[in-house]
């Protein structure tokens, strides 16, 4: 049996054959090849489907172990500089199966062939989305669902740590009654547990693929029990759940679980716009902004400006919010594109989902480690704002109604006082304002 030590290629020496190089000159477009994890499962599920070829006595084990040994050196990221093929190319990424048949062949060594051993059993049509599938069930397994529950652990301390700091309210960003700083983390927490949540609910239709449909789903030319025999060997590799989709003619057809993804991500990034426009905002200052927070000082904020300290992280994390909605915008246009038999816009769903699954990862960590583990809180202008809030004023309205409490607002705000100066010189006794006017109480009536 020859070995994969005995066939690799000298560095710098191209694996690829013909097909690929048509297809680089075809497609000199953006410079991008197709992303890596993408690359990683072709390699692997050309490892599963040669060795599952062999146990149904259609292919020679030796040539079998020899592809699969070169599969997995793929998986592993061993050859990333061998698959070049631009990622805006033939809409059912036909040149990347063929580009990575053609460096499989070249790594097995003598006597495979790129089609009728690496191809056997599979189509570009059912091979290149089942890895883009497997590439964003992994990537969000792996990594983006970790830093989500990451960041929530994070606010959650915060929420714990800034509980009894009560603070303005703000809605129309005008000031509205008390709440605690923690009770703002505590939602910004709860934000993003319910977006892991509603990322995991995706998977179990992202992790069904349509390998075993080879062209157009009928199966031609692939053994009944090969597709299961792959995803089997997949599974107890990855540990991720791979599965049969409920119709091959649907799956082969359509990347709608993608776009479901998408549209889980997209949520994810609108809630890091909003956590970071709001940590921005109460950092906002030192002294002419709101200064409820002090954020991490992590590098100068100007070259002019001496001293200046912007929200860095937040700005980062709200630039990936809007880049992820974007990109969303390109998936679902790609997936209603598809006609007939075959969805012919794969590289580019390919493209931006997995874009979106690592830029959400990242800015969630970088939020989590690098802001708000070190956020601290500016209690004296908390106190200030909470006490200065003209709609504390809300809580007098079971006990003087609604309209004396709006008369006491507005010449509270015209006089430049405070609402229990201006309740108690109308009359409102001093037992009423000490129960109503409890900031700490007004944040939690219930307790």
């Amino acid at each position: 049996m020859t070995e994969i030590s005995d066939v690799k290629a000298p560095e710098g020496e191209k694996l690829w054959g013909g097909e690929t190089d048509k297809a680089i000159g075809n497609f000199p477009v953006s410079g991008h090849p197709i992303p890596a994890p993408v690359v990683h499962w072709l390699g692997r599920l050309k490892a599963a489907a040669a060795r599952t070829n062999a146990e149904l006595g259609l292919l020679d084990a030796d040539i079998a172990e020899r592809i699969g040994e070169a599969g997995d050196a793929i998986g592993d990221g061993e050859h990333d500089g061998q698959f070049p093929v631009d990622v805006f190319q033939t809409g059912s990424g036909t040149s990347s199966n063929m580009n990575t048949n053609e460096v499989i062949a070249s790594l097995a060594g003598e006597g495979v062939h790129r089609n009728d051993h690496v191809n056997m059993g599979q189509s570009s049509n059912d091979v290149f989305p089942s890895a883009v599938h497997l590439a964003a069930l992994d990537e969000v397994t792996n990594d983006l669902l970790p830093a989500l529950d990451g960041l929530a652990e994070a606010l959650d301390a915060k929420a714990e740590e800034f509980k009894d700091h009560v603070k303005s309210g703000r809605t129309h960003l005008m000031d509205a009654v008390p709440v605690t700083l923690g009770q703002e983390f505590a939602g910004f927490a709860s934000q993003i547990r319910l977006d892991a949540e509603r990322v995991r609910g995706t998977l179990g239709h992202v992790g069904q693929i349509p390998l075993g449909g080879t062209a157009t789903g009928t199966g031609i030319n692939t053994h009944p029990e090969f597709a299961a025999g792959v995803r089997e060997k997949l599974s107890a590799s990855s540990g991720l759940e791979i599965s049969a989709p409920d119709d091959r003619f649907e799956a082969q057809a359509n990347r709608d679980a993608l776009v479901l993804l998408s549209g889980a991500l997209k949520v994810c990034a609108v809630s890091l716009i909003k956590i970071g426009n709001d940590l921005a905002l109460m950092g906002s200052g030192p002294r002419a902004g709101l200064a409820e927070i002090r954020l991490p000082e992590l590098q100068k904020g100007s070259s002019i400006m001496p001293g200046k300290v912007n929200p860095v992280i937040p700005e980062v994390v709200i630039q990936v919010g809007d880049q992820v909605i974007g990109n969303d915008v390109a998936i679902t246009l790609g997936g209603a594109q598809g006609q007939f038999e075959l969805n012919v816009r794969v590289p580019l769903i390919a493209r931006n989902l997995l874009d979106s699954i690592k830029l959400l990862a990242s800015a969630s960590r970088l939020l989590d480690t690098k802001c708000v583990s070190g956020i601290e809180p500016n209690e004296e202008m908390l106190r200030k704002h909470a006490e200065s809030t003209l709609q504390v004023a809300t809580a007098l309205n079971p006990h003087i109604g609604y309209d004396a409490a709006t008369e006491i607002v507005k010449e509270a705000a015209s006089s430049n006082r405070t609402v229990r100066e201006v309740a108690k010189e109308k009359g409102v006794s001093d037992e009423v304002l000490n129960e109503a006017l409890d900031f700490v109480g007004m944040a939690r009536p219930h307790g």
